[in-house]
C-alpha cells in the first residue's frame, strides 16, 4: 500500500507502460492485426502493474526531464520490438527469392498480420516459424526479455545515441537477416537454377519443345517437392532465426545501457 500512495509511483508505472506499449507495436507475433487492440492495451497494462513491484527505481527523480524519459521509453519499445522484426523478416524475403525463381512472384497475397502485400511461399514459411516458436515457449522468452530490458536501461537513463556502435550493430543485423533469408533460399532456389539448366539444354537439343509452357508448371513441382524435402532443415534454420532475434535484442539493449 506504501508503494501506491507514493507520489512517485504513477509516473514510474507510466514510464513502464509506455515501454511495454511500444514493444508490443512493432514486436512480432504480438504486434500482428489479427490480435485484438483491447487485448493489447489490457496486456500491457496488467504486464506493466507486474514488472512495476520488480523494476528498480529508487534512483528516479521526478524533474522536469520527465517528459524527455517517456519518449525514451517509448523509442526504446519501438526500437527493440523493430529490431527483432528485422531479423523475422528475412523469411519473407527468403520466400521472394524462392517465388521470383518458382514463377509467383506476380501472385503476392494481403498478408492480414501485417497489412502489406506478402510471397506467397513467405507466408508459408511465416507460419511455420510462428507455430514453432509458439511451441518452444519463445513467447514466454519474449516477453522476459521486454521485462530484462531494466537491467540493461533502468528508468533513469537516456539513450546515448551518439555512440557509433549503435549504427554498426544496425547495419550487422540488416546483414545478418539477409544472410539468414539467402541460407533459407538457396536450396530451393539451386534446385530452380537447375531446372532452368535443363530446360535450356532440352530448349536447345529438342527445338519442337516449347519450353515455356513445360516449364513453369515443371518448376513448380520441382519447388513443391525441395519444399517437403528441405522442410527438416528449415526447422533448424528458424531455430538459429529466433536465437539470432534473441541475440540481437539483448545486443542492442546492452548498447543503449550504455555497455
Amino acid at each position: 500500500m506504501l508503494d501506491i500512495i507514493n507520489v512517485n509511483s504513477l509516473p514510474v508505472f507510466l514510464l513502464i507502460l509506455v515501454r511495454v506499449l511500444a514493444f508490443f507495436v512493432t514486436m512480432p507475433l504480438f504486434s500482428y492485426r489479427t490480435i485484438p487492440l483491447q487485448f493489447k492495451i489490457g496486456f500491457s497494462f496488467f504486464l506493466a502493474m507486474i514488472m512495476f513491484y520488480t523494476v528498480d527505481a529508487s534512483a528516479f527523480i521526478l524533474n522536469e526531464m520527465y517528459i524527455f524519459l517517456i519518449v525514451k521509453e517509448g523509442l526504446i519499445g519501438l526500437l527493440i520490438g523493430l529490431i527483432a522484426f528485422i531479423i523475422v523478416s528475412a523469411l519473407q524475403i527468403a520466400g521472394g527469392f524462392i517465388d521470383f525463381q518458382m514463377g509467383f512472384a506476380i501472385a503476392n497475397v494481403m498478408d492480414p498480420q501485417t497489412g502489406a502485400q506478402s510471397p506467397l511461399t513467405g507466408q508459408y514459411f511465416n507460419f511455420i516459424a510462428l507455430l514453432f516458436l509458439l511451441a518452444v515457449d519463445g513467447h514466454h522468452l519474449i516477453i522476459d526479455g521486454i521485462f530484462n530490458s531494466y537491467n540493461f536501461i533502468p528508468l533513469d537513463t537516456f539513450i546515448p545515441f551518439g555512440n557509433s556502435s549503435i549504427a554498426e550493430f544496425i547495419i550487422t543485423t540488416f546483414n545478418t537477416m539477409f544472410l539468414i533469408a539467402f541460407q533459407i533460399a538457396i536450396p530451393i532456389v539451386g534446385c530452380l537454377f537447375l531446372v532452368d539448366v535443363a530446360l535450356g539444354i532440352i530448349a536447345r537439343t529438342v527445338p519442337q519443345m516449347n519450353v515455356f509452357v513445360v516449364g513453369l508448371p515443371l518448376k513448380i513441382l520441382v519447388s513443391f517437392i525441395a519444399i517437403l524435402v528441405f522442410l527438416p532443415l528449415y526447422i533448424t534454420l528458424v531455430r538459429r532465426l529466433f536465437n539470432t532475434m534473441f541475440d540481437v535484442m539483448r545486443g542492442l539493449m546492452q548498447l543503449f545501457g550504455g555497455a
